[in-house]
């Protein structure tokens, strides 16, 4: 398994991230080394469901306006349909997924939490996948939508379900310890200036 020693890893949720998205990913990220920290909208809990039930509570780390990218060196974002949904409507939460992509640090998203992608402008031109209900607003957005257990495009890392977390679990270390990506949309950007 890949080391992730010294890297920092931001895990970004709020209230009804689906809980086994979150915390096999972490364990996974956190087995390797990692030092892991929630993010979320505003400090205290966030509410974990399983599925269409409540489950756990997890105390937050820090808030979205009190933290940026350069704090870190990696993105994760659970699925659940409540959780994205909620966080693309704050501009801080986008604006801190879109800063990641632009520094080219690895990006892990499941289930519903691509709609943070397609928010942040992040899916045009790449390959994803997600939780099927949301394939029409990856493609909407430009995105090449796959239905697959896994897909990755310069170090963006997306799966469908709980189904898929082992494979998402283990490519996600991998690419967290490979680090920054050069992604060739930043490339063609700036040579565009």
């Amino acid at each position: 398994m890949a080391d992730l020693s010294g890297k920092r890893v931001a895990i970004l949720a709020t209230d009804m991230f689906e809980q086994v998205e979150l915390v096999e990913p972490r364990k996974a990220v956190e087995d390797a080394g990692a030092d892991v920290e929630l993010v979320s909208l505003e400090t205290g809990e966030i509410q974990g469901f399983n599925h269409y039930d409540k489950a756990d509570t997890f105390p937050v780390d820090k808030a979205v306006g009190d933290v940026s990218a350069d704090d870190y060196d990696a993105l994760l974002l659970p699925g659940g349909v409540g959780n994205p949904d909620t966080l693309r409507t704050s501009d801080e939460a986008v604006a801190f997924v879109r800063d990641f992509y632009e520094r080219g640090k690895p990006i892990a998203a499941i289930c519903h939490a691509p709609w943070m992608l397609v928010e942040a402008g992040i899916a045009r031109d790449h390959t994803l996948t997600s939780f099927g209900s949301i394939k029409t607003d990856v493609r909407n957005a430009g995105g090449n939508w796959v239905d697959e257990e896994l897909a990755v495009d310069e170090g963006i890392v997306t799966s469908r379900s709980p189904d898929d977390l082992p494979a998402f679990c283990r490519k996600v270390v991998e690419e967290f310890a490979e680090g920054t990506h050069e992604r060739q949309r930043i490339h063609a950007e700036a040579t565009a200036s």
